[in-house]
Order: structure tokens, then C-alpha cells, then sequence
């Protein structure tokens, strides 16, 4: 009985260590979204801000300089980012739409792949702000718990917390301090060095104005707020002893929430910052300049996990020697209340624009934005003064053409629309078919539409309506508190 005793502790043995072995071989993967930002980093040469920690990180690893979304809006970029899918193949192009209908059956989560190869899948961190959970997906989830996709559709495994017990594991982080919100005041009142609204520089279609400029500084701020909540997570990672095998990635959920930003096929909507980081697999920097899509993001981590890529996916491996990309194929449809439908092909020299709601201006009044973006309320009042010069009138304009071209190498602010200019004919005609091919690949047979309708709406209205000073500085500029209304507003229907 002894002897057979210490066989059996012996296997046992052999056992907890393979698979401890196997564990330590596997890379953690901790993918960092920072929400609502370009590629506004020191390390990608934005003029007055501070990010000591990304640049660190792009210093060592990998440092993408043509990554793009496939839509400039969150939660149809998130969709297609979190099945390697682009959103209009899915059904899930419509901004919080189809939240109760389910993936096709042969469409699955790259967190469902990661589970099945041993990973534990986490959402979230308890070390920054509102601990970092957001999912925002345009089909029927939940945040934990199993994945069948008809019955049970749990995304992750755990919050908040990676442990050594969880490797390896793959971890979600939403940094939303760069997300539009209530906060952007404070957090610039607790900065040790504020960014000094006199040295920003802001790109020639937005007026020189002071509040525009002090706008501008409070989202470099952010941003440094956002750097010191990565460098928290890296010292968790040092202290746990898991830092040398963890890979980060990190990047914007789509571009920053400004004029022809969030929102926008234009360069400030849909390009974003992407730095992967390995300390045990990645030893010296590169810059790269192959064009990325976010769904490409994806299949990398499966790709990282030793995961098959599935066939389904449209997304590819970056880090593939074949790995080429001749264009990115981005759409904008609904949003909040604001219906749009246009699509973009960004190449390496030139990008397309094809708008099918022309009639639709860039400045569409969307209610949400109107508690978020200060710079367009100067503006407006700006333009009814003839202040503006003609770059920065663009935007303002009361309707789009039908489609746009731009050249990125010699006009990167995407000023000069060559649409009609004869000597980018052979151009436009290529563009136009190659994304009306792209378009016709990408679209979702099902028609499902089930919209959720913005409270925003009623809360603008309610503002305008109730509250007329407040609505008076609003138009001045000032972000008077959307959360503040929004609960004024609720506390109201409550009482009625």
C-alpha cells in the first residue's frame, strides 16, 4: 500500500507540474482599451502632454502607426473587436442595437477560443476608475458565466482581479478616464502639473479660442491620468512575479470624442494608438507601419495564444510574415438618435468616403454631444460672427458631399477633398469599386434592427426646457454636468 501510495503522489506530482509548466509557457494577455482617444501620446508626438509609462512600453515592444477602427464609434467597434468580425458583417452596426438577439451559430467571442485553450478571461481591474468593466456589444451577452450562444452567453470568467492561481489568463481593461464625462474638472484640479492650455497645439480645423484651448488641455489630462492607471497595472504585474510573461496591448476604442472625431470616418475618428508589449518575447523596439484593423487585434491574441485563427474571422494576425493589409474598410450608421450611413477605404497614401445620407450634415445637433463638446458650441457662435476661416467652417457645413478622397501623406488634417479633381480620377474610380466590393463582402444578411432609444434626447429637451440658463451656457461652451441633468431628469419622471 506504501509503495503504491507514492506512485500514485508521484503522478500526481508530474501532473500539477506539467500542467503548472504548461501554464507558466502560455503568455498572459492583458488588453488595455483606453476609451475615446487618437493617437495623442507623447510617444506618438502630440505637442504638451506626458506619457512616460506608454512611452516606456513603445520604447521596448512594438509601436503601430497605422492602426485604424472599423467603426469610429464604440460599441460597433467593440462588437467586431470582441468576435475578429467586422460589425456590419454581424448585425451589429447599429450604436446599442440588438442587444437581445444572439450571434449567428457560427460566430463565437474570441473569449470563448481563449477558454476552451485553458485561459482564464477577466473584465475588468479594481485599480482604475469605475474598475474598468465596460463591454458594450451589439448582440444579447452577459458580463460572466458560460458560452453556448443560445442558452448561456457569459463573456468572461472573473472582475477585477488577475491572481498567478489564474495563469495563464486574458484580461479586459476599459481605461475611461479619457471617455467624455463629469469628471474631466476634477481629475484636471488634482494634477500635479496641468497641461498648460497656452502650449497645445491643435490641428488647423478648430479655432484658436480659449475655450476651445482649455478643452483640449483638460483631454491631455486625461490622458496622463490614464498613463499613471497603466503604470499602476504594470507594478500589480511586478509584485505577482507575472510581469516578464504577459503581453499588453494596448489601444483606443475608437478615436477621441472632438470635431471630426468619435463619430467620423476622418483621420481623428478612426486612427488610433496600438503598442504590444512582451518583456519575454518582444526585446527590441520596432515601429511599424502596416495598416491594422482592431478586428486584426483580435485574431493577434488568439494568434499569441497559440489558438487557431477561426475561418470566420475577419480580422488577421499582425504578427504573420504574410501579414498585408491594402486597405481598412470602416462604416458609421446609427447613432443615438442621429441615422447615418457612410463607409471609408483607408489605404496607405490615400482614404475614401462614401456617403450615403449626404443630407446628413457632420453637425447633426446629436443631443448626447451637446453636453460633451464644448468646441462645437464656439464654433457655431464663432461662424454666425464670420470668424471662422474656410478650415475651420468645414464642419459646419449643412450637408456632406457624396463622397470625399483625401490624400494622408500631403494633407494628413484631410482639408482638400480631391473628389472631384481630375487628376485623382483614376483613383476615385478604383477607391469607389474596391469599397463598394468591400461593402457588398461585409454586409449582414439579417436585418434585425432593435434599436435602444437615448435618454439623451429627453434630457437635452428637458435642459432647454426647465433649465434655460443652464442651456444658455451650454451654448457658451461650458459643460454644464450630463449626469447631473440626467438624474434632475429621472428624479422628475419620478415624481410625474
Amino acid at each position: 500500500m506504501k509503495y503504491i501510495f507514492n506512485i500514485s503522489a508521484i503522478l500526481t506530482l508530474i501532473i500539477y507540474f506539467s500542467v503548472s509548466l504548461f501554464a507558466q509557457e502560455k503568455p498572459n494577455i492583458i488588453w488595455l482599451m483606453a476609451e475615446d482617444i487618437g493617437t495623442d501620446l507623447e510617444c506618438y508626438g502630440m505637442p504638451a502632454v506626458k506619457t512616460p509609462v506608454l512611452n516606456k512600453l513603445a520604447e521596448s515592444g512594438l509601436k503601430f502607426t497605422n492602426t485604424y477602427c472599423t467603426n469610429s464609434i464604440c460599441s460597433p467597434n467593440r462588437s467586431a473587436m470582441m468576435t475578429g468580425v467586422h460589425q456590419n458583417k454581424i448585425n451589429a452596426q447599429h450604436h446599442r442595437s440588438n442587444r437581445d438577439v444572439p450571434l449567428t451559430k457560427n460566430v463565437q467571442p474570441f473569449t470563448y477560443h481563449l477558454r476552451k485553450a485553458g485561459y482564464t478571461c477577466i473584465i475588468g481591474n479594481e485599480l482604475v476608475m469605475r474598475k474598468g468593466r465596460k463591454i458594450d456589444v451589439n448582440f444579447k451577452y452577459s458580463e460572466t458565466g458560460e458560452w453556448d450562444g443560445e442558452n448561456e452567453f457569459g463573456l468572461f470568467d472573473k472582475k477585477d482581479t488577475f491572481t498567478p492561481e489564474d495563469q495563464p489568463f486574458f484580461a479586459q481593461i476599459q481605461l475611461v478616464v479619457t471617455h467624455r464625462g463629469d469628471w474631466w474638472n476634477s481629475i484636471r484640479e488634482r494634477s500635479k502639473h496641468p497641461v498648460n492650455p497656452d502650449k497645445v497645439v491643435m490641428p488647423p480645423y478648430m479655432a484658436n479660442d480659449s475655450v476651445i484651448r482649455i478643452d483640449w488641455a483638460k483631454y491631455l489630462d486625461q490622458i496622463e491620468y490614464m498613463d499613471h492607471e497603466v503604470g499602476l497595472i504594470i507594478d500589480d504585474l511586478k509584485k505577482k512575479g507575472m510581469y516578464e510573461n504577459t503581453i499588453i496591448i494596448f489601444i483606443g476604442d475608437n478615436g477621441r470624442c472632438n470635431i471630426w472625431g468619435k463619430g467620423y470616418l476622418h483621420d481623428p475618428g478612426i486612427h488610433i494608438p496600438l503598442i504590444v508589449s512582451w518583456p519575454k518575447g518582444i526585446k527590441t523596439k520596432q515601429v511599424r507601419d502596416d495598416l491594422v484593423s482592431t478586428t486584426d487585434i483580435t485574431a493577434t491574441i488568439l494568434d499569441f495564444a497559440g489558438i487557431e485563427i477561426p475561418k470566420y474571422m475577419t480580422g488577421m494576425s499582425f504578427m504573420e510574415k504574410d501579414f498585408n493589409r491594402k486597405y481598412i474598410y470602416s462604416a458609421r450608421d446609427l447613432w443615438d438618435e442621429v441615422m447615418e450611413k457612410s463607409r471609408s477605404l483607408t489605404g496607405k497614401r490615400y482614404r475614401y468616403i462614401r456617403n450615403y445620407m449626404p443630407e446628413v450634415p457632420w453637425d447633426a445637433h446629436q443631443a448626447y454631444l451637446e453636453f460633451y463638446r464644448p468646441a462645437v458650441h464656439v464654433m457655431r457662435k464663432l461662424k454666425l460672427d464670420g470668424k471662422l476661416d474656410k478650415n475651420e467652417t468645414l464642419f459646419l457645413s449643412n450637408s456632406k458631399p457624396v463622397e470625399e478622397l483625401y490624400d494622408l501623406v500631403n494633407d494628413p488634417y484631410e482639408l482638400n477633398n480631391l473628389a472631384e479633381n481630375p487628376g485623382h480620377t483614376t483613383t476615385l474610380e478604383q477607391m469607389r469599386k474596391d469599397c463598394s466590393h468591400i461593402e457588398t463582402e461585409m454586409t449582414s444578411q439579417d436585418k434585425t434592427f432593435h434599436p435602444i432609444f437615448p435618454v439623451a434626447v429627453n434630457v437635452f429637451d428637458f435642459v432647454k426646457y426647465k433649465y434655460p440658463t443652464n442651456y444658455l451656457e451650454m451654448l457658451n461652451g461650458k459643460e454644464i454636468g450630463f449626469r447631473k441633468f440626467l438624474d434632475l431628469y429621472k428624479e422628475r419622471a419620478v415624481q410625474q
